[in-house]
């Protein structure tokens, strides 16, 4: 079934049509009989030694198998190195070995093999909105007509290091993803991606220099009167003149927008309360051309860059901390690289292609995983006892406990359903209740389930699982 397939990773390794590049079966996690790594294993590999009972299943998501007839010290390992292009929606991570072939001078090549691709991506986004509608329930809360409540002091110290709570998150989630890997995986080396942008000339359009630098392109110039100049005395939404014009945001500030030039324009007193707090593609989802014309004015938010850059430093002391030693490279070589194997552009063929490959003597990328392993962050649930209203309010209590019959949110589960309509045998995620009527996602949709009919295969991780297919379009050859 498509559900098992995407929990326990093994998939289609087929390869694409119309293609006959280096593409390749992800492979297998394998760990020895002390529970320590070896290296992976081909999924045809791994059958064979489940059905031999040479093997037994460690874990479904990411799939590894145990050994059970062999120590690490009796097996041959050549390592693996690890590297990592990180996002700010979205991290690629792969599992790469390199082999000497030799080339087409009859001299050795040192070739690189992706075994392995993952995907992480991150929820920064819901941890921004939640922290945003908490903070806009207590604003609420304290500017009603109610008990007075004082604000916090603005004088409060934060320690050193300290990250918004969205970008801790990316750096957190990033780095346990990386340590997973060590631990299932003989990582010998950590390779990652460290890109450094100037928000300041992208905010600007251009190189800058000197003084433009210190003081900012705009210094000593009025808003207002800036607008005036470049857009006319003319409303951006309804195109009328010769009327008194207000400073609106494209993107409302009461939904996160900034007081950007870029994000400024005129408006006439009746559309910019028409408007309002509305985003932009409602207000004008009847004048296109119109819509068009403002977007093309608007440089895009700078949040994705801005984000990168707080976070780099941290991510890369974190990943020092794991035990490999930690090598940062510069995004132009990952491009460079991945140009010039014909690799379409992911976050997963990014990773594949950080780092140092002698192109120049033969080296290439020769073999690049068919699946990829989708991480998707899902947090382990809220702290939160009551259910509030939309004035933030409580509204009504929750349960005191997260685990009813012994199972809790997120648990990977195999169903058997003797009789029904869902009669069968199901893998999934559940959604615990208390009354024990648990609810499992099937790839046909939501299913109700006795907790009596449930086996545990594996505890919820705050992660959810599953696969995709990776887009290439490699030239390369396929070795193995």
């Amino acid at each position: 079934m498509a559900a098992e397939e995407a929990e326990n990773g093994s998939g289609d390794a087929s390869t694409p049509p119309g293609y006959t590049g280096g593409v390749g079966a992800s492979r297998v996690f394998v760990l020895a009989k002390d529970r320590r790594p070896l290296m992976p294993c081909h999924p045809a590999r791994a059958r064979e030694l489940l059905n031999s009972g040479r093997a037994v299943v460690h874990r479904h998501a990411p799939f590894t198998i145990r050994l059970k007839d062999r120590t690490r010290a009796e097996s041959e390992i050549d390592g693996v190195r690890l590297r990592i292009d990180p996002g700010s929606q979205g991290t690629g991570f792969a599992l790469t070995d390199e082999k000497t072939e030799t080339g087409k001078r009859g001299d050795a090549v040192l070739v690189r093999r992706g075994l392995m691709a993952a995907e992480l991506r991150h929820r920064g986004e819901q941890i921004r909105h939640c922290m945003g509608q908490r903070a806009g329930y207590r604003r609420r809360r304290r500017s009603a007509n109610l008990r007075h409540r004082a604000p916090r002091s603005d004088n409060r110290t934060r320690p050193e290091g300290w990250l918004a709570p969205s970008l801790r998150h990316r750096v957190d989630t990033t780095i346990s993803l990386a340590h997973r890997f060590c631990r299932y995986a003989p990582v010998t080396e950590i390779h990652v991606e460290s890109v450094a942008f100037d928000t300041h000339s992208m905010s600007a359009g251009k190189q800058l220099k000197w003084a433009e630098y210190r003081n900012g392109t705009l210094a000593g110039t009025d808003a207002r009167a800036f607008l005036l100049a470049i857009r006319g005395r003319v409303c951006a939404y309804c195109g009328v003149t010769g009327v008194p014009l207000n400073i609106d945001h494209i993107h409302p500030s009461s939904r996160g927008g900034s007081s950007k030039i870029s994000n400024l324009v005129l408006a006439c007193v009746p559309c910019n309360q028409a408007k309002g707090s509305k985003p932009i593609d409602v207000f004008l989802a009847d004048r296109p051309e119109r819509l068009a014309e403002i977007r093309a004015q608007n440089r895009p938010p700078l949040r994705d860059a801005a984000v990168m850059n707080s976070t780099r430093r941290q991510l890369i002391e974190g990943l020092g901390a794991l035990g490999p030693p930690v090598h940062a490279w510069q995004g132009l070589r990952t491009q460079r690289n991945r140009t010039a194997m014909g690799l379409d552009k992911t976050h997963t063929t990014d990773a594949l292609a950080v780092g140092e490959l002698d192109r120049e003597n033969g080296g290439q990328i020769v073999r690049v995983p068919a699946r990829v392993l989708v991480v998707k962050a899902t947090g382990r649930g809220s702290y939160a006892r009551t259910t509030p209203d939309r004035f933030g309010f409580p509204r009504l209590q929750r349960a005191r406990t997260k685990e009813h019959f012994g199972y809790v949110t997120g648990d990977l589960v195999r169903a058997t359903l003797p009789t029904g309509k869902w009669a069968g045998t199901w893998n999934g995620r559940i959604s615990v209740r208390a009354r024990g009527q648990h609810s499992l996602a099937t790839p046909t949709g939501r299913i109700n389930v006795s907790y009596r009919n449930l086996r545990l295969l594996q505890r919820g991780d705050g992660y959810a699982y599953g696969t995709r297919q990776e887009p290439v379009s490699s030239p390369s050859r396929k070795t193995g």
